[in-house]
């Protein structure tokens, strides 16, 4: 199988198709089973992305769906052969969770990200030395080898930003994130450096919520809104639950919710420019 930048997108397209066609042909998940001889649990995890379909199975569904145009038959089993394709993080298959895995999927097509983080720099703005450290000192009982897995993990995902297109980057950051010193003074100043530099991209947006904006929605934890590209156009939410382990939700209401939040951190927060200011100062301390 060939390198793909992101088969959860096709599988996330396809899952959407294979449902509306079913509800289409006026079935039930259990009525789909019971003609395909499987198991109730497998039509399931198709249509919920979990896991992929293989051709025959899917030509199988195409036919009790009684969807008889070629092109749209076509596509569908373009769709089904890349969502089976294998990525450069399916080498690390045994150190990341699937919602981890669907994370960096999904990152990897994001035409934009948007998200805030309270305690630690995102990994997408992370120097090596402060992604070395944090994934250290807050693993548990890894190994050298995992964790020069790990970092390298966090570093190949920052490729992106070295794309052709690079997708659009708006991340707030709670000032507890710039003022703590992680890994030494050496290490964060140059971390500190580091988002100065991106934030003068022009494509990334990192604005702080300074100390002085108190109490905020923000408290409540870090969260990343992800924008696939067309034709799906649609939106994932990000949350990190107990052990750092994430958390995906696409429910609207979700969405909506967390978009709201994400707008009233930016009020909160100081501008670009004005950020800009506040971290050259954190470096200088810092020297």
């Amino acid at each position: 199988m060939s390198d793909s930048p992101h088969p959860q997108v096709p599988r996330r397209r396809l899952r959407a198709e294979l449902r509306g066609a079913r509800e289409a042909a006026d079935l039930t998940q259990d009525d789909v089973a019971k003609a395909m001889e499987w198991s109730l649990s497998k039509i399931i995890r198709i249509e919920a992305g979990s896991v992929g379909v293989s051709s025959n199975d899917l030509k199988a569904l195409i036919r009790l769906y009684k969807i008889d145009d070629p092109n749209r038959v076509d596509e569908l089993l373009a769709l089904a052969r890349q969502s089976r394709e294998r990525s450069w993080w399916s080498g690390y298959k045994e150190l990341l969770n699937l919602q981890y895995i669907q994370f960096i999927d999904y990152e990897s097509a994001a035409t934009f990200i948007h998200g805030f983080q309270p305690v630690l720099v995102p990994g997408l703005l992370q120097t090596e030395g402060y992604a070395r450290v944090t994934i250290t000192q807050l693993g548990e009982n890894l190994t050298p080898k995992v964790i020069d897995d790990l970092v390298e993990i966090r570093m190949k995902r920052q490729e992106l930003l070295a794309q052709e297109t690079p997708p659009g980057m708006s991340f707030v950051l709670d000032e507890a994130v710039v003022r703590r010193v992680v890994g030494g003074r050496d290490v964060m100043r140059k971390q500190v450096e580091h988002l100065i530099e991106l934030g003068g991209r022009g494509d990334v947006a990192i604005e702080v919520v300074p100390f002085s904006a108190g109490a905020h929605p923000g408290m409540q934890g870090p969260f990343v809104i992800i924008r696939l590209p067309e034709p799906a156009a649609d939106e994932i939410l990000y949350l990190e639950g107990s052990k750092g382990a994430l958390v995906v939700r696409d429910d609207p209401e979700d969405l909506a919710s967390y978009q709201e939040k994400f707008e009233q951190l930016r009020k909160l927060a100081l501008s670009p420019a004005d950020t800009t200011l506040l971290l050259q100062q954190i470096a200088q301390e810092l020297a």
